[in-house]
């Protein structure tokens, strides 16, 4: 049986499958690559698309390798140098048992980046990969010029438990699960803090599970396309992934965040028009969540846009980020690193 995590990552797979398919190659060209080792036995993909001025480095989301932005990166290229990674467990990056945290994704970033001696750059991130946009937002927010989440600024990236974003739920049960492993100190050590602790997280978990059960009233229990497509998929590094997210509250870096919002109705069609009244409130909430806990975010709400709206609303995408970008300071400002 697919659970609704499994599902949730299979849906996400087959659908960025499907529009890089239709997307084609690069328009410009093929981009130079690489491969960057970031930790032992652990070397990444790294493409450069070429380009002048200031650094850009893409990473993509659940599922996807960096190619997912062939069309798309050479139209930046035309103003920014333009790289990109190719996260570990995809494409031809090497595919460890371990280090799916969002932690160690984001000294991935970190690692490639200084490998490339790349000083602020902006990173910019799609769905899932603002997880490591706000790990590096969060510890290391002198390393970037700037962070822009394309569809990335949902719970793994910035949590807000009022919102009833349901990717709270995934970020809860790695947290709880953390937690859990503290449970025999705070027993010996009769720790009523650590005791609280656990106790609210879990809490905090079983609201987010009777959220899922709304949503899962009108999805199916076992959605035969998503089964039929899935065998040619290995989603196990996108389950790692998913089990190693973090909460994020405190990012202190400029930051553009794209929301698909109402999002696409050829994206929503096979839902019922009460499950998508249901999330679109949820999805507002989050939105509305990022833009007034991030002093620091400019939040921008492209109506009909799909999750990939780097290939599906390309212009619109195009002029958010140069329209952001241009307002940076100079890429050569005088920015110590942290």
């Amino acid at each position: 049986m697919i659970t609704p995590v499994r599902f949730f990552v299979l849906s996400i797979i087959i659908l960025g499958g499907a529009l890089f398919a239709s997307g084609g190659g690069a328009t410009a060209g093929k981009p130079i690559k690489q491969f960057v080792t970031v930790e032992e036995n652990v070397k990444l993909e790294v493409l450069d698309w070429g380009g002048t001025g200031r650094p850009l480095v893409l990473l993509a989301g659940l599922g996807n390798d960096v190619h997912v932005f062939d069309k798309f990166a050479p139209k930046l290229a035309a103003k920014y140098h333009v790289y990109g990674i190719t996260r570990r467990g995809f494409g031809a990056s090497s595919a460890p048992e371990s280090g799916y945290s969002s932690e160690r994704l984001g000294e991935d970033v970190l690692a490639v980046l200084n490998e490339l001696k790349l000083e602020r750059p902006v990173l910019v991130g799609h769905s899932v990969a603002g997880s490591e946009l706000s790990y590096i937002g969060t510890v290391y927010p002198k390393k970037a010029a700037a962070l822009i989440y394309i569809e990335a600024a949902y719970g793994y990236a910035f949590y807000d438990e009022s919102t009833g974003d349901r990717l709270n739920l995934l970020v809860d049960s790695a947290e709880l699960r953390k937690k859990l492993e503290q449970m025999s100190a705070a027993f010996a050590l009769n720790s009523k803090q650590l005791t609280q602790d656990f106790l609210t997280s879990v809490q905090q978990l079983e609201r987010c599970l009777r959220d899922q059960l709304e949503y899962l009233k009108e999805v199916p229990e076992n959605p035969k396309s998503v089964i039929e497509k899935s065998k040619e998929f290995d989603p196990t590094p996108a389950l790692r992934i998913l089990g190693g997210l973090r909460k994020y509250k405190d990012i202190r870096v400029p930051i553009l965040a794209l929301y698909a919002f109402p999002r696409s109705s050829k994206e929503t069609s096979c839902f019922s028009k009460a499950t998508v009244e249901w999330t679109a409130a949820r999805e507002a909430a989050q939105a509305n969540a990022f833009e007034k806990g991030v002093p620091s975010a400019h939040v921008v709400r492209i109506a009909q846009a799909s999750h990939y709206m780097f290939m599906t609303d390309e212009a619109d995408v195009l002029r958010e980020m140069e329209q952001f970008i241009g307002k940076l300071p100079p890429a050569n400002a005088n920015q110590p690193n942290q």
